[in-house]
């Protein structure tokens, strides 16, 4: 009885690197021959007679691609390849409970520098409208960002405000992706390092730059408005 059981989990562990392989070969004749969305992909049959494997490994292999956006089923047509979203695919792993502390380090410091990166498409974008509201976020909170702990809301707000200036939604939707994220490295401890005595440029200031400076003044501004959260990791 023993022996069987250790034969089927033998069987089970090679069949999985069969899989393996055969999804890393799909993606290397996708690639190789140049297909497009909206392309047909060979029926599964052909798969494998191609590949000289099952159809029920080309099926499995097939789901996992289905299941990362890559290809999707169409209805009297067969399989497709399709433009997969990328910020879809990452929130089906991105489970903020289960990332260890590095994990979500890395990704936090990747917000903040993503934040000072793209002051180019801010200033290149903004609109009369987008510094009103702007101003009216920014109205109720103190003249200095210092010596606190920043009001979470008001944080993902203003620098939601700021993604949406920009234009570009693959950012807007990493910047949804990240607000949990985001509240849950405030909350939980995280930030281990002290707030430091040093004045920072507030949310005020970044509107100011944005109203009458350029797009180097906010990457610096923006810089020092988020130096207490670097220092604080």
């Amino acid at each position: 009885m023993k022996d069987s059981h250790l034969k089927d989990r033998l069987k089970s562990v090679d069949q999985s690197s069969l899989v393996d392989r055969v999804e890393n070969n799909l993606l290397q004749y996708l690639m190789e021959n140049d297909f497009k969305p909206g392309d047909l992909l060979p029926k599964e049959v052909e798969l494998s007679e191609e590949l000289d494997v099952s159809r029920t490994v080309i099926r499995e292999a097939l789901l996992r691609l289905r299941l990362i956006g890559l290809i999707e089923s169409r209805k009297k047509r067969g399989a497709v390849l399709t433009s997969p979203d990328v910020m879809a695919v990452l929130e089906k792993s991105l489970i903020t409970k289960v990332l260890d502390r590095e994990t979500l380090k890395d990704l936090f410091e990747f917000r903040l520098v993503l934040e000072i990166g793209m002051a180019d498409l801010i200033m290149l974008r903004v609109t009369k409208e987008d510094i009103e509201e702007l101003k009216e976020i920014v109205a109720i909170e103190p003249e200095v960002t210092q010596d606190t702990k920043f009001n979470i809301e008001q944080e993902i707000k203003f620098h939601g405000k700021l993604y949406e200036i920009t234009g570009n939604q693959t950012m807007k939707k990493f910047q949804k992706l990240l607000m949990p994220v985001f509240a849950y490295v405030h909350q939980s401890g995280l930030l281990i390092n002290p707030v430091t005595r040093h004045k920072f440029v507030s949310h005020k200031g970044l509107v100011d730059i944005i109203e009458n400076g350029s797009a180097e003044l906010l990457r610096n501004g923006m810089r020092n408005h988020l130096e207490n959260q670097f220092a604080r990791l």
